[in-house]
């Protein structure tokens, strides 16, 4: 297999986020050959198509990151039956462009309660023609825990299934080419 290049993206802005220690868990359970980077979303500004022909320099670095993944890895919290607004706001930066066109993505969900948003976001990727590899999408039960994402990797009940995941991902992108 290829190596390829994964961008984890949280779509919580919290220090002690679930989505981000799940995340922060990814690069030491991803399969060999596979590079795990993160992309914060705190310095993108709220959407504005007025921009698009001066792009601001945390929009630009957004769009490069995720043109140069292989795939997305996105952990978002569900906000009153909804995708989060930093998770929905990042992906309408993305819209214009063609970085995100065809990309594959797996979403991993910190909880195991959250019924409206993951549905929600799922949409939202494919209607942006992206490529949702289910078999790599996973619920686990983080939420309300004080979990970092050595404590994910070192609890057995969380890293099997999560490397389960990331092996389906690492194969549905390898067998795209």
């Amino acid at each position: 297999m290829n190596a390829q290049r994964w961008l984890a993206v949280c779509g919580s802005l919290r220090r002690q986020s679930s989505n981000r220690a799940l995340l922060d868990a990814l690069p030491a359970l991803a399969p060999p050959g596979v590079r795990v980077v993160s992309h914060p979303l705190d310095a993108l500004p709220p959407f504005n198509p007025d921009l698009e022909d001066a792009l601001p320099a945390s929009v630009r670095a957004w769009r490069a990151a995720v043109a140069a993944a292989d795939g997305l890895l996105i952990s978002s919290p569900e906000y009153a039956h909804g995708v989060s607004g930093v998770m929905k706001n990042a992906l309408d930066w993305l819209v214009a462009g063609p970085e995100f066109v065809g990309k594959p993505v797996a979403l991993l969900n910190a909880t195991t309660r959250a019924e409206f948003a993951p549905a929600q976001l799922a949409e939202t990727l494919r209607t942006m023609s992206g490529i949702v590899v289910d078999a790599a999408g996973l619920s686990l039960p983080l939420l309300g825990g004080t979990r970092d994402g050595a404590a994910i990797v070192a609890e057995p009940a969380f890293a099997t299934p999560l490397r389960a995941a990331l092996a389906a991902f690492a194969t549905a992108i390898a067998a795209r080419g």
